[in-house]
């Protein structure tokens, strides 16, 4: 389902305008970003938590060079779902993704 999927159908069952509805989804998502930026976990009861994890420095290989490179410690953005949210997905109807 693309974003704009989503608008419309928000936009549908909520009876909001469809320009209103992305602003509001922009905002959200522009909202998360920046929190996480700032080095902020977002937690969305009951969807799940956006968290930013901490990478240690590791020690690689650049195989076509046969060198040892360090990759230096870094923050990656990452999304934990909510136990409700999983056990919903897992006892959801999956008739789409069968066909």
């Amino acid at each position: 389902m693309t974003k704009a999927e989503i608008i419309s159908e928000i936009s549908t069952k909520t009876g909001i305008e469809k320009v209103d509805v992305q602003e509001t989804v922009e905002a959200f998502f522009k909202v998360v970003k920046g929190a996480m930026v700032g080095g902020d976990n977002v937690y969305v009861r009951g969807f799940g938590s956006f968290v930013v994890k901490k990478r240690a420095e590791k020690t690689a290989r650049n195989i076509s060079k046969n060198t040892a490179i360090i990759i230096p410690e870094h923050f990656i953005p990452s999304f934990k779902p909510a136990k409700t949210f999983v056990e919903k997905v897992r006892t959801g109807n999956k008739s789409k993704s069968d066909k």
